[in-house]
């Protein structure tokens, strides 16, 4: 049945969109730990972007959890499949002509890097919350860790499930060292010039 999988070439493309829009479009890729703060500076960095005009979406783990990838586990199996399936979805956003920002746990490296082999490197920026275990178990927001330790959650990354930090990521924010402001704007600085057609 593949072979009569054909693709169609419609007439309005990525560059018309781009142009329309006055910017090109690109991946946000945020990474690191439940409880870093990815959710909370990926926020901030769309709004900044929307009050310059620049068009957005953000995709967020626990809602793309909650409908596209709800039959999905945290087994290593399916985290990567949860992964694979966002890069997809992230790849038609920029064909879309969006800036797309995206924060997820994504813990493995082989993942993340066929995040980048789907939207091409050129699209892709690594931006990598380095939060400790610690702080992150700390703060727990979501009382994640808390049931992890107590053995209600399997597969926790950071307490029974590996977490493997990006070795050399575009960006990288350590938030016990920086407030949320300061990291937004180090973000933007380094996301602005990426932004002319």
């Amino acid at each position: 049945m593949k072979e009569n999988i054909i693709p169609h070439n419609y007439q309005v493309s990525k560059v018309d969109r781009q142009k329309k829009n006055k910017h090109k479009s690109f991946l946000m890729w945020f990474t690191g730990l439940s409880g870093s703060g990815k959710s909370t500076i990926a926020n901030v960095v769309e709004q900044e972007l929307f009050k310059l005009g620049i068009k957005t979406y953000t995709l967020d783990g626990d809602n793309i959890r909650r409908g596209i990838n709800k039959d999905l586990t945290f087994s290593p199996e399916d985290r990567t499949e949860n992964i694979r399936r966002l890069a997809e979805i992230a790849n038609l956003m920029l064909d879309a002509g969006l800036v797309t920002l995206a924060a997820f746990v994504s813990p493995y490296k082989k993942d993340r890097e066929n995040i980048k082999n789907t939207v091409k490197g050129v699209n892709f920026v690594e931006v990598y919350i380095n939060t400790s275990i610690e702080e992150c178990e700390r703060r727990d927001v979501k009382g994640l860790y808390k049931k992890a330790r107590a053995g209600e959650i399997k597969n926790m990354t950071g307490i029974s499930a590996p977490y493997e930090e990006p070795e050399n990521p575009d960006i990288e924010i350590k938030t016990e060292e920086k407030t949320v402001e300061e990291a937004v704007q180090e973000i933007l600085n380094y996301i602005k010039p990426k932004l002319n057609l």
